[in-house]
């Protein structure tokens, strides 16, 4: 018994050897920035002078902040609409690409590539392409009848649907090949079984793939979701909140109160708001997708 112990304990000793390097930097990058956050949305600080404790002063006036309201509805709207497309339109495309035929590698590649670029790279060529004088796509809309007269993003009617559009394009590819290594896991019997019962293919679609899809569905939606309300880089890049405001989303928002503005607490607050609701959203999401969970 005593040599086990020994055993053991010399096992425990070299296990947290292996993990001390990346607690560390876990705690370094992102429990102390969080820790830190949190005290400072008590506080007023503005970088020049000490934070001054203030308690509970930044949520209340949060919560009466026409600004505060029109990031979040901006950040729900940008959610509700991408997440779902996004999701739907990987599924689809995992499912095409998942048959055999001539080119499928370079289809899926195809499909892919954008996600390994960088957002802040596409988001300039997107608003190349779009300009009103010049751009291709315009140019494009221009000869349907469809071009707006100043330009995509300048109008609050066609900017949030133009960064929406870019941002669905954009990672597309990497849920696709999280839906596509779920396709091929599933057992072929299984569609056989379905086929010499007569089944039709959605009913296959229905009783055989999304329920063993259940883990990848899962995990897409939670991932997507927390993308979604992270956005930044993109609406950063191609219209800056603008126009008048109509794509400003909460991390954007919090950018410009915080980083512009050097009301470094008032930003502490929002951003405390926006984990919260990541949080609630990711949780609510786990639990229902987890009562749907197939294991075979």
């Amino acid at each position: 018994m005593r040599i086990g112990r020994t055993v053991a304990g010399r096992q425990a000793r070299a296990a947290w050897m292996f993990l001390a390097p990346g607690l560390a930097l876990l705690t370094l990058f992102t429990a102390w920035p969080l820790l830190r956050t949190a005290y400072l949305s008590f506080t007023e600080y503005s970088l020049l002078t000490p934070p001054e404790w203030v308690g509970l002063a930044n949520y209340r006036e949060l919560l009466g902040d026409d600004q505060v309201t029109n990031a979040f509805q901006n950040t729900v709207i940008y959610a509700v609409v991408v997440t779902p497309v996004t999701i739907a339109l990987a599924l689809g495309l995992a499912m095409a690409l998942n048959a055999k035929f001539f080119g499928r590698g370079l289809v899926r590649t195809a499909v892919f590539v954008p996600f390994v670029v960088s957002l802040a790279v596409v988001s300039i060529a997107f608003r190349f392409l779009l300009d009103p004088n010049y751009g291709l796509v315009t140019h494009w809309l221009d000869g349907v009848g469809l071009a707006p007269t100043q330009g995509a993003l300048a109008q609050p009617g066609t900017a949030m649907a133009a960064v929406m559009a870019v941002g669905v394009w954009k990672n597309v590819g990497f849920y696709m090949v999280m839906f596509l290594a779920g396709l091929q896991s599933i057992p072929r019997d299984l569609y056989e079984a379905a086929q010499l019962d007569g089944a039709s293919r959605l009913q296959k679609f229905r009783a055989v793939t999304m329920p063993l899809l259940s883990n990848q569905t899962m995990l897409v939606s939670i991932l997507a979701a927390i993308a979604s309300f992270q956005v930044f880089d993109q609406i950063k890049v191609m219209t800056n909140g603008g126009p008048a405001m109509s794509t400003e989303t909460l991390v954007v928002m919090v950018n410009r109160v915080g980083i512009n503005n050097l009301e470094f607490g008032y930003g502490s607050a929002v951003s405390v708001v926006l984990l919260l609701l990541i949080l609630v959203l990711s949780m609510a999401q786990y639990f229902y997708f987890g009562r749907k969970q197939v294991r075979y």
